[in-house]
């Protein structure tokens, strides 16, 4: 495949704005903006001067929530996939003076979780991947006959954690690291059991993309991060995004840190990836989530099975689709996002499929900071959020 015909024009226009100063929503419908040659979408641009005040509302939002002395990432605002705007501030690596910048990627967690989904629904929609399918059709030894692809996607497989069942006595030497084989293994042969029913109810647990990861090398016949550069980020044109999946490259990407700036080691269990081990930028990861809006990028029909929710076994608004987390209001809105934290990185992708925002907030020096994107969600549209006393909304 030659990547040039995919080259993205999305940085084209990410900074621009039409002239027309009447338009009450940032709207003038004459506009169109593209991603891709490939992936076409129609946005309209926005005009200066909505631009102008919503850029002043968020750089006081940023002000105000992220302390920018103390911040260590990036937060990135966009309508219709143009920035409004965006800040960077803190240390990639600090004991090399590697600053922070919008073009370092740092590790995004769970919100790498997101980008897994979408390599499979994209491989649905090439009929190599069934939703609905065993994942035994895919994974021979995987012991759990009844446990579906869409189970592993929407976290109703009821599968423990690979994070703590390695701590079980003689489940795992941690003094090894652990691979994504490892966790299929280990569920083969070793006496694990479930946390529920497979498809009884909602129950978050990495291992379930950790096995996706698996499932996308045995249908592909390569690598998990050779398939996310040729399926997504290339064409793309994520330049700055990337799967980590060799510990003896630690040293070489972005650390995590506590909230003192202590650097936190790496441990037997980074190197699984699928549920998390993306390192990505905000604006890489705004071409993303402005790819799956277009219809040539993931198909009408797999939109609509990720983003509708799976989980009504109990009464409430949180919900979760084929890797993104959702909020359902009784007045009809619903709130898409997705948030990751793994070591002394956090991170939060909210997409807000009605109003076209995108928001991104990325840290990898550890703090909740990080989730205060859905008080800006709030500014952008209709979401009746009850701040206080809130969690830190992290996965």
């Amino acid at each position: 495949m030659r990547i040039s015909r995919y080259i993205p024009i999305l940085s084209l226009f990410l900074f621009l704005s039409c002239n027309d100063k009447n338009g009450k929503n940032g709207n003038n419908p004459n506009d169109t903006v593209l991603l891709a040659e490939k992936y076409e979408v129609s946005f309209p641009k926005l005009n200066s001067k909505y631009t102008s005040d919503n850029k002043t509302f968020v750089e006081n939002f940023y002000n105000k929530h992220y302390n920018p002395k103390d911040f260590s990432g990036g937060l990135l605002v966009a309508k219709n996939g143009q920035i409004i705007y965006e800040n960077y501030s803190g240390y990639a690596y600090k004991e090399k003076d590697d600053k922070i910048t919008a073009e370092k990627p740092i590790h995004i967690a769970s919100v790498s979780k997101m980008l897994t989904a979408v390599c499979v629904l994209k491989l649905v929609d090439e009929g190599k991947i069934a939703l609905d399918k065993s994942v035994q059709t895919y994974l021979s030894t995987f012991p759990h006959a009844e446990t579906s692809v869409r189970m592993l996607l929407n976290h109703r497989s009821g599968l423990r954690n690979y994070a703590y069942f390695t701590d079980d006595k003689g489940v795992w030497n941690k003094k090894q690291t652990l691979t994504n084989q490892d966790v299929l293994d280990i569920l083969a042969t070793k006496p694990i059991g479930l946390e529920s029913k497979p498809g009884t109810r909602f129950g978050y647990c990495n291992t379930n993309y950790a096995l996706l990861a698996l499932i996308i090398e045995k249908v592909s016949g390569k690598k998990y991060a050779k398939v996310m550069n040729e399926m997504i980020f290339e064409p793309l044109g994520m330049k700055n995004t990337f799967v980590f999946d060799d510990l003896k490259k630690k040293d070489e990407v972005s650390q995590s840190y506590k909230n003192n700036y202590l650097r936190l080691a790496f441990e037997f269990l980074d190197q699984v990836y699928g549920d998390k081990n993306i390192y990505s930028t905000p604006r890489d990861l705004l071409k993303f989530e402005t790819a799956t809006y277009s219809d040539a990028f993931l198909s009408k029909k797999m939109k609509a099975e990720m983003f509708k929710g799976y989980s009504y076994e109990r009464k409430g608004t949180r919900n979760y689709g084929l890797g993104v987390r959702m909020l359902e209001f009784e007045t009809g809105q619903t709130y898409f996002f997705h948030n990751g934290w793994w070591h002394g990185n956090t991170s939060s992708l909210v997409t807000l499929r009605k109003e076209n925002v995108t928001i991104i907030s990325l840290s990898n020096k550890y703090t909740h900071k990080t989730y205060q994107t859905k008080k800006l969600a709030a500014h952008f549209g209709d979401y009746p959020f009850k701040f206080k006393n809130e969690g830190n909304g992290a996965d």
